[in-house]
């Protein structure tokens, strides 16, 4: 390790911090901050050989959602660099290491910018419109590499109760009685009950090469350019899909309060149909919006797996610190509610555009 630091920073380390991350990911055996006396840079180790929580799993197949060596593909080709002229980047790759042990060390550049998880409304607007000149520029990019299908594996891969939705006793615990808005239990029966149209719904929509992870802790803001990392689910997505994940994963986490949706909404997504028109896209709108409102099934399974945990104490992202379990119920709560009105537009719309 020591050989490979200096090889890579040109000086010994003197200091090795670990990130937080997900941990539970087969593919990623760990992140860090490396310092020398002079500079820093950040290591990712992509492995195979971990053993993965279920749902995690790493695949040898290129296609899969979580292929394990599809970030090491991403920034040898420099990918990103097709959405570069829209203000969009990702680190760059310093050095790719193929060690002795099978493993991947990416070598990444230290990025020093302005993390979205402390954006305002209004700079997650930007990212909105950038992403729209940067998918609406370069349309659909297919590599051997890219994922294909990533929404339904993905969604697929989440292996919950789904039987506590139907639960009279599950739904009587007070942390739920006290925290869920009236009625989000219909509405979560009725969104799995169209899941596999709402999936097949998005396979037909207009494609774009997606990052398919975009959320706030995967973006930075570096002098009014948007820095993404954590391409590893990298492919084919529809247009509009990667705003579907990024608005509600916003509240998730705790990054952005529930009641600013509506805001979030309007200000990303009509960023992205800004970029997209200015970048030359002449399609329907209207079916960018169903592919955002259509991304509400990926939660499908969230609620459920709340249920079974419900006992346990929360931790924020990457077990880092401990949350609030009346906090964490009730902003998610209003999240899939709103998501909930997300599907139901979906209905509406794909019945005005049949």
């Amino acid at each position: 390790m020591e050989e490979e630091i200096v090889a890579v920073l040109g000086a010994p380390a003197t200091e090795v911090e670990a990130l937080t991350h997900n941990a539970m990911n087969g593919v990623t055996a760990g992140i860090w901050r490396v310092r020398t006396e002079r500079r820093s840079a950040l290591l990712k180790v992509l492995t195979r050989r971990k053993n993965a929580h279920t749902g995690w799993e790493s695949s040898t197949d290129p296609r899969h959602w979580n292929y394990w060596r599809r970030e090491a593909d991403v920034y040898a080709t420099d990918l990103p660099a097709v959405w570069a002229g829209a203000g969009v980047r990702a680190p760059r790759l310093l050095k790719l290491v193929e060690r002795d042990d099978g493993d991947l060390a990416l070598w990444l550049e230290d990025v020093a910018g302005r993390p979205a998880t402390a954006w305002s409304i209004d700079r997650h607007g930007l990212l909105g419109h950038q992403l729209g000149l940067a998918q609406g520029g370069a349309g659909q990019v297919e590599r051997p590499w890219t994922s294909r299908s990533f929404l339904r594996d993905y969604v697929d891969s989440k292996r919950v109760p789904y039987e506590l939705l139907e639960d009279d006793s599950a739904w009587r615990h007070p942390l739920i009685g006290e925290t869920f808005p009236p009625g989000l239990r219909a509405e979560l029966l009725r969104l799995h009950r169209d899941r596999a149209w709402l999936l097949t719904l998005l396979e037909s929509l207009p494609r774009a090469l997606c990052h398919l992870d975009l959320w706030p802790s995967n973006a930075l803001d570096v002098d009014g350019r948007s820095v993404l990392i954590d391409w590893a689910f990298a492919g084919d997505g529809a247009l509009g899909e990667d705003v579907g994940n990024y608005i509600p994963d916003s509240v998730f986490d705790l990054y952005v309060p529930a009641a600013r949706l509506p805001d979030l909404d309007a200000a990303v997504f009509g960023g992205y149909v800004r970029g997209l028109r200015e970048a030359g896209w002449r399609g329907d709108e209207r079916l960018v919006r169903l592919a955002v409102c259509a991304s509400a099934v990926k939660y499908d399974w969230l609620v459920p797996r709340m249920m079974q945990q419900i006992d346990r104490q929360p931790q924020g992202y990457g077990g880092r610190a401990p949350v609030e379990a009346a906090r964490l119920f009730r902003e998610r709560g209003a999240a899939m509610m709103f998501l909930a009105r997300w599907a139901d537009e979906a209905r509406r719309l794909s019945d005005a555009l049949a």
